[in-house]
């Protein structure tokens, strides 16, 4: 019998999935759920559609996802992890707008098909309850970070009422704006467009920010 990592005999069967592959596999069956969604709906698709045309395994599709719905995860995530990240690397000396137009893209590898795909995903969810669910979860999800970083920045409590204002204001902002983009690019989608979504992120999330400071 083989041995795993550390002397440790492993049973027969598949060998473990890294983390990686794994994510990977997810983003593949996000983009085909997501082309599918676009091409003939949400009520008509099915799992078992999605499953094929991604390559794997039903059983392999539910063991990943709760629900058809939840397979545009992936994707979606990828963009609030990038506004995450820069929020993070915020520099102390420096104005929080100034830092977004400098550093935040919408997805940080700046895919143009994976954008294509996020803002399709946010456009039918005006209308397919299911993606606007997970969407709203997602979201709701980020805001403990925003929360952490507004309170590091600000010297209080991440509970602190004032901190959590401010991070659902700088959610709903962020919610807003993205709506918006990804409605005006369902014409036109170009550097342009990108760099002006870019600019109204910077413009809309300074207003949270400047509930911390001012007084109570």
């Amino acid at each position: 019998m083989p041995l795993a990592q550390g002397g440790v005999a492993r049973l027969g069967g598949r060998p473990p999935v890294s983390d990686a592959a794994r994510r990977e596999q997810r983003e593949k069956i996000s983009r085909v759920a997501v082309r599918l969604f676009r091409d003939q709906g949400v009520a008509g698709t099915s799992g078992l559609q999605i499953a094929k045309s991604a390559g794997v395994s039903e059983r392999t599709l539910w063991r990943l996802f709760r629900s058809k719905e939840s397979c545009v995860e992936p994707l979606l995530s990828k963009t609030l992890d990038a506004f995450r990240d820069v929020l993070r690397t915020w520099p102390a000396e420096s104005d929080l707008g100034k830092h977004l137009r400098a550093s935040y893209a919408f997805l940080p590898d700046d895919s143009r098909a994976d954008i294509d795909a996020v803002l399709s995903v946010v456009r039918m969810s005006r209308d397919e309850a299911g993606l606007r669910a997970v969407w709203l979860v997602l979201q709701e999800r980020a805001e403990p970070t925003f929360a952490d970083v507004l309170a590091a920045r600000f010297g209080l409590s991440p509970d602190s009422p004032k901190v959590r204002l401010a991070a659902a204001s700088m959610n709903a902002a962020l919610r807003v704006v993205t709506d918006d983009f990804a409605w005006a690019a369902a014409s036109t989608m170009d550097t342009e467009e990108l760099n002006r979504h870019r600019r109204r992120v910077a413009n809309a999330l300074r207003i949270p920010a400047h509930i911390l400071s001012a007084d109570d």
